[in-house]
């Protein structure tokens, strides 16, 4: 699948200038459409018992936004930025999700639990769980001008990592070195799931190389955050799961931990 219809989450947060420039990027070397989405938390403004929206604050952060997004976006063949102008949590996750239903990937930033949130915290969370698109998500530090140049990709033999996998294909096009870590519960059920994969991504002229990576092992997500610093990966593809709590009571955590710890772009699809 090429990728012909991107869109990109903005708001008023410093991290928005580097979603967009990684979007741009991607919609001019694809030849893609790209769609910037305004959406931020904000109160309605009260006069007496009477309630209006949008406020002048909302409605200047606006106005810059569609100003820095037309001016990186000049010379894209399609670029359209709107606001979903509404400021409630439910709001907010509900059109942004409604929104990237339509796109053929979704940029996103990941939560910083440590400055005051523009948007929902769990916003790229339930987008990645219930819009059923591939969603690109960037750490909210360093810089990222390309990826999918030294792609690791997280196998585990599951829907949400095969859906992944494919998303990602058009991000890995042309890439310099690949990885294919398995999660099994032995090694040579690792190995063959590594040696499907491998030969799936060859089909692509994809090059891959395989690891393992047992089940049983402690801290298994740390130990693919640290594969990522070894292998020098500029994307980690993953699939994401959204269950907590019987009869699966870890499905999700592994999702939410890399939520909180990336520090690389990670591609995830449920």
């Amino acid at each position: 699948m090429s990728l012909k219809n991107l869109m990109v989450h903005l708001d008023q947060s410093e991290r928005t200038s580097c979603r967009l420039a990684l979007a741009v990027s991607l919609a001019r070397m694809h030849q893609a459409r790209l769609v910037g989405v305004f959406g931020q938390l904000a109160q309605s403004q009260s006069v007496g018992v009477v309630s209006s929206w949008p406020t002048p604050e909302y409605a200047a952060a606006a106005e810059a936004s569609k100003a820095a997004f037309e001016a990186a976006a000049a010379g894209l063949p399609q670029a359209e930025w709107h606001d979903i102008n509404r400021g409630s949590e439910a709001e907010v996750v509900r059109r942004m999700t409604d929104w990237a239903r339509h796109a053929d990937l979704v940029i996103m930033g990941q939560n910083d639990d440590k400055i005051s949130p523009s948007v929902p915290a769990d916003l790229t969370e339930e987008v990645v769980l219930n819009a059923g698109r591939p969603v690109l998500i960037i750490p909210y530090i360093g810089k990222f001008t390309e990826v999918g140049k030294r792609p690791l990709v997280a196998w585990s033999n599951v829907r949400e990592a095969a859906r992944a996998l494919n998303d990602a294909l058009p991000l890995m096009e042309g890439c310099e070195k690949a990885t294919v870590m398995s999660f099994a519960t032995n090694a040579e059920e690792g190995r063959s799931a590594c040696d499907h994969v491998i030969r799936h991504l060859a089909c692509h002229d994809i090059q891959a190389q395989s690891q393992v990576m047992l089940v049983t092992d402690i801290g298994i997500m740390d130990m693919l955050l640290n594969a990522t610093t070894d292998l020098a990966t500029d994307l980690l593809v993953m699939g994401a799961q959204g269950h907590i709590g019987l009869p699966f009571m870890s499905r999700g955590a592994g999702t939410r931990y890399i939520l909180r710890h990336m520090t690389v772009p990670v591609l995830m699809s449920n």
